[in-house]
């Protein structure tokens, strides 16, 4: 499979896991979010840095809710999880 299928099928299971219900959407989102520094890195190494910025960009604002949470929790904060 090609970076751009790849990375496509990662969008769309990104819109898809959106879908669910918040109680469902932990393990999955945790697996996207993880995979994501990856996706990019190769998007960025075969495609050059404009590219990979975007990709970039693009994450940041799909994520950004559990983003913010993950920095929260690292400064030793303990900011509530949505139910």
């Amino acid at each position: 499979m090609t970076l751009v299928v790849l990375a496509c099928l990662w969008v769309i299971a990104g819109a898809l896991v959106a879908m669910l219900p918040m109680r469902h959407q932990y393990a999955p989102g945790i697996a996207l979010l993880a995979l994501a520094p990856v996706l990019i890195w190769m998007i960025g190494r075969d495609h050059g840095v404009i590219p990979a910025v975007l990709a970039m960009l693009a994450f940041v604002s799909m994520f950004r809710n559990p983003l913010r949470y993950v920095s929260r929790r690292l400064r030793g904060e303990r900011p509530e999880v949505p139910k």
